[in-house]
Formats: structure tokens, sequence, C-alpha cells
């Protein structure tokens, strides 16, 4: 049982839990959509970024980059660039390759590729590698304040 998924159930949120066999090193995405055999466009990547004006987790398709521009201009904020994977880890309390968007240590402002839409539910982490999240984009928007649009390239 990890935080996020005891967050979603305090929260009485629907979303469907995926465990799988984790071995990648890198690419933790195109791993788990091979394991799971889902399509690599519905597994998002939660990427931490940052700026001068704070943090911004970042939800992506496995498939695609995150565009730091569009994601600055969502967020509200001037520029943003990727952040360190160490201080990933200490801001979200989670291990790269399993950081979640929920439960992290300090909520953060979270915005979600548009592309989410198109799937009634995508697969993100669920705070730790090998287990992956079904959620709706709506889920997102509602226990995050998660903002869509379109930031993957």
């Amino acid at each position: 049982m990890t935080p996020a998924i005891l967050f979603l159930e305090t929260q009485h949120a629907t979303f469907t839990l995926h465990q799988y066999d984790c071995t990648a090193h890198d690419d933790f995405g195109a791993h788990a959509a091979a394991q799971l055999q889902v399509p690599l466009a519905q597994v998002f990547k939660t990427l931490l970024t940052e700026g001068e004006q704070g943090a911004v987790v970042a939800l992506v398709p496995a498939s695609n980059k995150v565009n730091l521009k569009r994601l600055a201009k969502a967020a509200g904020m001037k520029k943003l660039e990727m952040m360190a994977p160490a201080k990933a880890e200490r801001l979200t309390g989670y291990k790269v390759g399993g950081i979640s968007p929920f439960a992290q240590k300090k909520r953060l402002p979270t915005v979600v590729d548009a592309s989410a839409l198109q799937h009634s539910e995508i697969l993100v982490s669920g705070g730790k590698r090998g287990l992956s999240l079904g959620v709706s984009a709506a889920v997102l928007q509602r226990l995050l304040g998660a903002v869509i649009a379109e930031i993957a390239e």
C-alpha cells in the first residue's frame, strides 16, 4: 500500500491497480506499457520541473516529451526547467520511476497533457516501480486541481 493508493481511497476516487514486474532502469513508461500491454500514449509519466516561482508537476504520455515553454505558460510561470532526479525524490517522497502525482510530500501545481482526455483511463505511477494506477483526467483535475493543457511534443 503506497501513500498514493491510500490518498485515492480516502478521497473515494475511482481507480484501478496495475502491477507488473519492473526490471527497467530507465524509460519506465515504455517498460510499463509493454508489461501491461497498453498503448504507450495511455501511460503518463510524472515529471518534476522548477523555476524561479517554484516547482510544477507535468503529466505527459510516455511516448512524448514535455514542452517546457507550453508547460510554463499553462502553469502561469515565466520559465521552467527539468528538476534533478535527486531533488525530485526529496520533494515528492518517491523514487524516480515510481513518482506518483498523488500524495506527494508537498502538493504542487500539476498540469496534465490534453491528450489524457482522449482516454477513459490513463495510467500514472502508483508510488513505486512496478505499480500503476488507472485514473481519468477528471479524477486528476478534481483531486489535484490539475490544469489540462497541450504540453506534450
